[in-house]
């Protein structure tokens, strides 16, 4: 509400409104697939892994603080793992693209 009277007041308000019509058109390529692969796969890997490290490890270890331990290290790891061969799919592919 303050910044519709703030924009309503503003002498450059068409030049704003003109400017983000352009960005709003300007074409593109998706980047929600990169999005996926950057930031939410990563997280359900980690989240997949940690709950079935947890759930493997509870007849082999007896501590819980050990076993929680060692599951994150392990879900980290595999974490990592997985992020290191999406970066090495990913510059093959990278070099197998022409522009």
């Amino acid at each position: 509400m303050i910044e519709e009277k703030f924009c309503q007041e503003c002498g450059q308000k068409q030049d704003c409104r003109g400017v983000y019509e352009q960005l709003g058109k300007t074409g593109g390529p998706s980047v929600v697939k990169k999005v996926v692969v950057a930031f939410l796969l990563p997280l359900v890997v980690f989240i997949g892994l940690l709950a079935g490290f947890e759930r493997i490890l509870a007849g082999v270890i007896d501590g819980k603080g050990l076993r929680t331990g060692v599951s994150f290290l392990l879900a980290v790891l595999g974490t990592l793992t997985v992020v290191l061969v999406i970066k090495a799919i990913e510059k093959k592919a990278g070099k197998n693209r022409r522009f």
